[in-house]
């Protein structure tokens, strides 16, 4: 990241999404995208969902992308601390939300969108009973029904529907189908995505991909690379997010019209 003599940060290139993002900013809260209208494609597809429509996800999955916006906002506009990995982590989190959503709103029929609707909520409950596992308790309470009990009623739900077995779903790929829904490349929106994960998990590879070598000091054991952003690569990506972002909004509107 660009520094000036002052020691304020150059994040010209991020200002479009702060600004997308801030435009549902209320004074305590972001506002949540609209409940569907009674009459609309996107009350029809939920409709036999019953509990686990899509529109929830959709929602969920698009105020997420916002928070993770607003989080790298604070971290470079107010803050102004700036490091190698946390602008990639932030924006992968905003990225891999608003892919989801898109993902949720742009399958070619009702059918596809269902299937994509039931996937996810049968992965949600899956992770839901692991963390039960681990923690000995029900989630919802010692009375109500387990994570597992509700995947098996998510998986009878798709069966009653006709539709196909739930696959695991993979952000890999809701990232390529959602960048090519968007009118962006999927392959490099993909790229882009891997790389931001690799940061997230501190892996070594990305800092030869999307970082740049500004200093060496001298270890017992070799040297110390000292690395900073490198700000056309995360440009990319936060041009990735604002497109996504805003291909979701207008979709859920357009599927949300009585």
């Amino acid at each position: 990241m660009k520094v000036s003599e002052k020691g304020s940060e150059d994040i010209s290139y991020l200002a479009p999404l702060f600004n997308a993002a801030a435009a549902y900013r209320a004074e305590d809260h972001f506002m949540l995208l609209p409940k569907p209208a009674a009459r609309s494609s996107l009350a029809a597809d939920d409709r036999p969902l019953k509990s686990w429509s899509a529109a929830k996800f959709v929602r969920s999955s698009f105020t997420a992308g916002l928070i993770h916006v607003e989080a790298l906002t604070k971290l470079v506009v107010v803050a102004k601390q700036i490091d190698p990995y946390s602008p990639w982590t932030l924006l992968r989190g905003a990225q891999e939300n608003f892919a989801t959503a898109v993902w949720l709103l742009d399958g070619k029929d009702r059918a596809e969108r269902q299937h994509r609707a039931l996937t996810l909520w049968a992965e949600d409950f899956r992770n839901r009973a692991q963390h039960e596992a681990d923690v000995q308790h029900v989630v919802t309470g010692p009375k109500e029904k387990t994570g597992w009990q509700r995947h098996e009623e998510i998986k009878q739900l798709a069966d009653n529907l006709g539709l196909p077995k739930l696959p695991r779903p993979s952000a890999g790929d809701i990232i390529f189908a959602a960048a090519s829904a968007a009118g962006l490349n999927p392959e490099r929106t993909r790229a882009s995505w891997r790389v931001a994960s690799g940061f997230a998990h501190g892996r070594i590879w990305p800092n030869l991909r999307a970082s740049e070598p500004r200093s060496a000091a001298p270890t017992a054991d070799g040297y110390l690379i000292g690395f900073v952003v490198d700000d056309a690569q995360l440009e990319a990506l936060a041009k990735a997010c604002l497109k996504l972002l805003e291909h979701a909004a207008r979709r859920y509107e357009a599927r949300n019209t009585p």
